[in-house]
Parts: C-alpha cells; sequence; structure tokens
C-alpha cells in the first residue's frame, strides 16, 4: 500500500511542480516580473507556464527567478529558482 505524501511549504521542492498554480516574485528578465499561471511542463532549467487568461505558454529559466507555488490546500509556499534546477525527476530525489 503506498502512502500519498501530501505537498507542504516545507516539501514542495520534492514533489512534481506540473499542474501547480505558480507566480514569479522576481526575475533576472523584468518581462517574467509578476507573471503567472499553471505549470504545464519543466526542464532541468526551466519551467513552462500557461499565463493566466492567455493560451500562450511562456518558457522561465529557474536560476535567476523566485516563484510563488499555489498549494492544493491554497497555501503558498516561495522558492528560490536555483533550489528548483535540476531534471524533474532528480529534483524529487535530491531535495530530500
Amino acid at each position: 500500500q503506498g502512502r500519498k505524501m501530501t505537498i507542504t511549504e516545507s516539501n514542495v521542492a520534492r514533489h512534481e511542480l506540473i499542474g501547480l498554480g505558480v507566480r514569479i516574485s522576481s526575475s533576472a528578465d523584468p518581462s517574467h516580473k509578476g507573471a503567472g499561471g499553471r505549470v504545464v511542463d519543466e526542464t532541468r532549467n526551466t519551467l513552462v507556464l500557461i499565463r493566466e487568461g492567455s493560451k500562450r505558454a511562456i518558457r522561465v529559466p529557474k536560476e535567476g527567478s523566485r516563484f510563488q507555488f499555489t498549494l492544493p490546500d491554497g497555501r503558498v509556499s516561495e522558492l528560490e529558482g536555483k533550489s528548483l534546477a535540476f531534471r524533474p525527476e532528480d529534483r524529487v530525489k535530491r531535495c530530500r
């Protein structure tokens, strides 16, 4: 019987980010600051978001950005992008 781990502010970096709401609180690219939407894809170095009110995706570098993720329970967790700068499958293992 597998136990499903709840996403919390302290363990969000170890979970799947695709599907979570996100807002970019700071970014080296001024055009990304304040952008928000839903995470639809992730690579080692980027998050891909569909912006709120748009069908257009944007690719945001993790390095140099700070993200506010909205957790399923409605709480918000803020993370530095560099702490997420791993392939998604490796991040789950490394961020313990």
